[in-house]
């Protein structure tokens, strides 16, 4: 995304009166100008941003209240009266024969009701408002881009630059699927130029990156940047190499030809010429009919296939917008309509290693609280001692810290510049943080763990907390905070101690009352009848998930046979390689593991056997891999994994060009979208249904 700058209006012809203006607004004036031109520098020209989005709205904010409240103040060479900065010398320069515009933003529904009524009263249409219809489509997040066409043939292509001229991208955007080298189809004009968006989509941002680090080389911080930076490479064949896409938004300079009078006819008419535009655009009327809008695209944000950070508006009717004009370098009849900020800065008070239940030591960044993706955030997670030393984070830094969706709040990078004198590296600790054992760190191996085992109340904590989850033995009502208090007292040791809870000192508990402990009772006895493969999976084996669980239990049918089984007979069970058989292996034949496990049945934990199955992977979708994606009305996600599994296949948790069929219920996410990229089979709920009972 090119940062938007908003424009305010300011007529140069009238005479504003002298006014006395202190020496320290002139001092902000100056350094917010500064401020904002090193970013632009940072982002246009360098393409290595430092600051997030929302940051720099800020400051441009502040800069455009304090030019309104000081008109006299502001020069033509002010930040407000421009929309980027200069190409950078590397590639040759592109003048816009009109100039590529910024948009103003609206950050409330009142800003965007304020935006209405100014266009409504321009027009003088106060008495049907209501009716006034907009075009309205997701603001992309990526790198805004000109295209053009002389008799159909692709000509040119150039970056928006300073808006006035741009960079000659020719030879990277040709290599993009997404941009036609020939309009199709008859009647387009003899010289056209397009408007729109280069992006990366997410599935194949993450791909591209998951590449990156195996071979070792620099990812890219986010889509947006990954978009602006492949269009910068002066190897055509490296573009080649990503993933980009495109959508047209706008048409720029027109001649020899004639276009409708509707920017949604426009972008139709753009379409049936081969140009691709943006599959979720519409048209609404009125400001409430851009509200629902809003509202739907925000729902729908993090399953759509693409990176956005709002929505823009824009009068559908030509006409009316060449009544409207521009104010500077902004048009009266389009509007930004920005999502609320998903990065933020803040500053990091400390850093803290987190054990997991498998001993791994995971660093969180102990955070200034910030409000960002809707929440406030406190802490971040740093992934891995690999992760922290790449980003180098330090305690007192700024960082940009990023919470999209449902995701865990994340440090997304340090602003160095910012940075307090005296700073240290952080080290992964010789000893647990919990405990005090020795950490060691596998070769190969991303985590560094804790050598303590369950003698760590942190892992024994995180054991039993898996050992109570949904998909495991599934104890309602035994949440988190019980275990840590069931835990700090010793009261478990082992998930055998559950079993042995009394109704009257659960009611002592904090938060727990005579209802709430004879709940807790009743699910624990209610958890007892379970199957093999919930059991294994309750364990807490590593590398131990799910689908191995299940294999298991099908390839043996019994505990017995599994406990007392060899690697090499293990090697034997579906998706089991050397790796997790050597886990499995290890597991049961410590002691201390088999005498809990016999605690537990003795306490009545019980599943029926089956039949050993040797050839338990041979069925009729033997070999075929699905995904899961939206919710399912016939029954639920675990209930169609478990038949697919029990006829032989592979359920997956990411598309890729190995999965098979993709099963789409309702509202699905990003997957989707990937499949369809892919051109992998998507099969409705009803084709599925059918699937499984043709088999």
């Amino acid at each position: 995304m090119i940062f938007s700058t908003a424009i305010w209006s300011r007529d140069f012809n009238h005479t504003v009166p002298a006014m006395t203006v202190s020496a320290a607004t002139r001092i902000k004036l100056q350094s917010l100008r500064d401020q904002i031109r090193h970013h632009n520098h940072r982002y246009h020209v360098l393409d290595d941003p430092e600051i997030p989005d929302v940051e720099y709205d800020r400051l441009m904010r502040q800069l455009q209240t304090l030019e309104e409240q000081h008109p006299d103040l502001i020069t033509s060479d002010s930040p407000t009266q421009r929309v980027g900065d200069e190409a950078i010398t590397a590639f040759g320069t592109v003048p816009h024969k009109m100039p590529m515009l910024s948009l103003d933003n609206a950050f409330s529904e009142d800003e965007l009701r304020n935006f209405h009524r100014r266009v409504t009263e321009r027009l003088e249409l106060a008495e049907g408002a209501e009716r006034l219809r907009y075009s309205a489509e997701p603001k992309l997040d990526g790198a805004a881009v000109s295209l053009l066409y002389e008799n159909g043939k692709l000509v040119r292509g150039a970056t928006r630059g300073d808006g006035s001229t741009g960079e000659d991208i020719t030879h990277n955007v040709r290599t993009i699927e997404g941009v036609p080298l020939r309009l199709i189809s008859y009647g387009y004009p003899s010289s056209l130029e397009v408007r729109g968006e280069v992006f990366m989509p997410k599935a194949g941002f993450e791909a591209y990156n998951d590449r990156a680090r195996a071979a070792g080389d620099k990812t890219f911080v986010n889509p947006r940047n990954a978009a602006a930076g492949s269009l910068r490479q002066l190897d055509p064949k490296l573009t080649a190499e990503r993933p980009l896409d495109i959508y047209i938004y706008a048409v720029g300079h027109v001649e020899g030809g004639d276009l409708p009078e509707r920017h949604s006819e426009i972008l139709d008419q753009l379409q049936d010429w081969g140009l691709k535009t943006c599959p979720e655009r519409s048209v609404v009327d009125g400001v409430e009919g851009c509200l629902a809008y809003y509202d739907a695209i925000s729902a729908r944000r993090d399953s759509l296939r693409y990176e956005i950070d709002g929505v823009v508006y824009k009068v559908d009717n030509i006409l009316q917008q060449r009544k409207l004009g521009f104010v500077s370098r902004a048009p009266r009849w389009a509007i930004a309509h920005k999502f609320p900020a998903q990065e933020e800065l803040t500053i990091v008070q400390g850093v803290e290693f987190q054990v997991g239940r498998t001993g791994a030591l995971t660093p969180v960044a102990r955070l200034e609280p910030v409000f960002v993706g809707g929440v406030t955030v406190s802490n971040a997670t740093l992934h891995n001692i690999d992760e922290l030393r790449r980003k180098d984070v330090r305690v007192g830094d700024t960082v940009i810290v990023r919470r999209a969706g449902d995701v865990i709040p994340e440090v997304v990078s340090v602003v160095t510049s910012r940075r307090p004198k005296k700073t240290r590296r952080i080290h992964l600790p010789k000893k647990c943080p919990v405990c005090g054992s020795v950490v060691t760190r596998e070769e190969g191996e991303v985590a560094a763990r804790c050598t303590a085992g369950l003698y760590c109340s942190a892992q024994r904590s995180e054991a039993l907390k898996h050992f109570v989850s949904r998909r495991a033995l599934d104890i309602d009502g035994l949440g988190g905070k019980m275990i840590e208090q069931l835990v700090a007292i010793d009261r478990i040791q082992t998930p055998a101690d559950i079993f042995q809870l009394q109704h009257d000192e659960l009611a002592e508990m904090d938060r727990m009352g005579e209802k709430s402990a004879q709940k807790l009772i009743r699910a624990i006895e209610a958890s007892k009848t379970t199957t093999l493969a919930r059991f294994l999976y309750a364990l807490g084996i590593r590398e131990v998930g799910e689908t191995t669980a299940i294999s298991l239990a099908a390839h043996f049918g019994n505990l017995d046979d599994i406990m007392s089984a060899t690697e090499d007979s293990l090697l034997a069970v579906a998706d089991v390689g050397p790796v997790v058989a050597s886990r499995i292996h290890a597991f049961f034949a410590e002691s201390h593991n088999r005498s809990v496990i016999t605690r537990l049945i003795k306490s009545g934990v019980r599943w029926s056997d089956s039949e050993p199955q040797a050839d338990a992977d041979a069925g009729p979708l033997t070999g075929k891999t699905f995904v899961l994606t939206g919710s399912l009305s016939s029954m639920s996600r675990d209930e169609a994994k478990q038949k697919i599994l029990a006829l032989g296949g592979k359920v997956t948790g990411s598309v890729s060009g190995k999965t098979d069929f993709v099963v789409s219920g309702e509202k699905p996410g990003s997957k989707l979208a990937k499949a369809q990229k892919l051109q992998i089979a998507i099969l409705t709920e009803r084709e599925f249904d059918n699937l499984l009972n043709d088999n």
